[in-house]
């Protein structure tokens, strides 16, 4: 490994059925006032509502609803978070539900004792906190975004259609989160279909950059075949507890940090999905799908021994009588046959993208430089056109 870098993570990890009861060990060390964050009330259906409540009951807790957080939350949502903890002096935000809830729990942690706007000051101007943050803990009930264990926090401006992450430092990463995979069960296939990409996608991020021999890419390997060997289980048995615990698990590793070790990492196919999402609002993971083979066909030969090393290693093609370029296409196919197999979304059209929108999500996204190629405008144009 030929990178400088330091790791650490900070958050507590509670895993398996029943690790709820592990709450009850964790928030006697906070604050008596708990704002309960949660979507749009699944649940309350599935019973992980009133099993968290009446922990929080047992233990004295006072209680402060934020119920409503939507898929991509909104800078609106944001702001009434904000206003309900400043209101009510919470001590403590409790996220439960999946990474959408955590992210905008991040997000207001760094903003209830902050007097800037926070969209302003964190996703336009991208500062760092200089006030207090409000301490987060998360129950995840979908596996995908890793936002149970780091520090980013995605927000959409529906104004202005941007839907930007701001990844923060440690001081902002959940000081603990319960992941139990029965809480998973009741997603729709769907959702579940777009967490398992979104966790596919954030291990391809890493794993698309640098030339050296690095151990994050062979533990990226094994993670990606773990993801993919799961999910054809899990698409055909939504119930099966060891392929829905392994998936968890995976998307965890995926993101905390871990497998980004060394490299430079890419983060482009996020920027492009993120953009689409901002004009369309479509679910996160099927923004990612819809422009991901388009974007590595492009970079493919500025990558290729890369891009060969993945057919090989992670779809199991036998390099025998093939070139390079035959090895690297082959393995973009098995992945477009997986793909397809899930159901994912393969064209951003079917997420409600129109031609009339390509220049607005051009300008929209941002450019990185850390994979095998900069991008220009004209190249993610190409990419957007070739993806709808």
């Amino acid at each position: 490994m030929l990178g400088t870098f330091t790791f650490h993570n900070p958050t507590k990890l509670f895993f398996g059925e029943n690790s709820l009861d592990f709450l009850r060990e964790e928030l006697p060390q906070y604050g008596s006032t708990v704002q309960l964050i949660y979507g749009g009330g699944s649940i309350k259906k599935n019973g992980v509502y009133d099993r968290v409540v009446a922990i929080l009951k047992e233990l004295g807790k006072t209680v402060v609803e934020d119920p409503g957080v939507m898929p991509n939350p909104t800078t609106d949502k944001l702001r009434e978070g904000v206003r309900i903890a400043r209101e009510n002096g919470v001590d403590f935000l409790l996220a439960v539900g999946g990474g959408s809830c955590c992210d905008y729990a991040k997000a207001v942690s760094v903003s209830v004792h902050c007097d800037e706007d926070p969209w302003e000051k964190y996703y336009l101007r991208f500062e760092e906190p200089d006030c207090p943050i409000v301490p987060v803990g998360c129950v995840l009930t979908m596996a995908g975004t890793g936002s149970e264990m780091n520090a980013g926090a995605v927000i959409t401006d529906p104004g202005t259609k941007l839907k930007i992450g701001h990844v923060f430092g440690d001081g902002v990463m959940p000081r603990f989160s319960v992941l139990d995979p029965t809480f998973t069960f009741s997603l729709p296939k769907y959702q579940m279909a777009a967490g398992i990409y979104d966790i596919f996608n954030h291990i391809c991020e890493q794993y698309f950059s640098g030339e050296d021999d690095s151990t994050s890419d062979y533990l990226a390997e094994a993670l990606m075949k773990s993801v993919v060997h799961s999910s054809r289980i899990a698409i055909q048995n939504p119930q099966d507890y060891e392929a829905r615990s392994n998936i968890m698990w995976a998307a965890t590793w995926a993101l905390n940090t871990l497998i980004a070790c060394g490299k430079s990492t890419d983060w482009m196919v996020h920027m492009l999905g993120q953009a689409v999402g901002g004009f369309t609002d479509a679910t996160h993971g099927m923004t990612l799908s819809a422009v991901s083979l388009p974007y590595y066909r492009m970079i493919c030969p500025h990558g290729l021994p890369r891009f060969a090393r993945f057919a090989k290693e992670v779809w199991g093609i036998d390099p025998a009588g093939k070139s390079q370029e035959e090895l690297a296409a082959a393995g973009l196919a098995a992945m477009e046959d997986w793909m397809k197999e899930l159901g994912l979304a393969l064209t951003i059209g079917e997420l409600g993208a129109t031609e009339e929108m390509l220049e607005g999500i051009a300008d929209a996204t941002i450019h990185l430089d850390g994979g095998y190629k900069v991008l220009s405008r004209e190249d993610i144009l190409q990419v957007l056109r070739e993806s709808l």
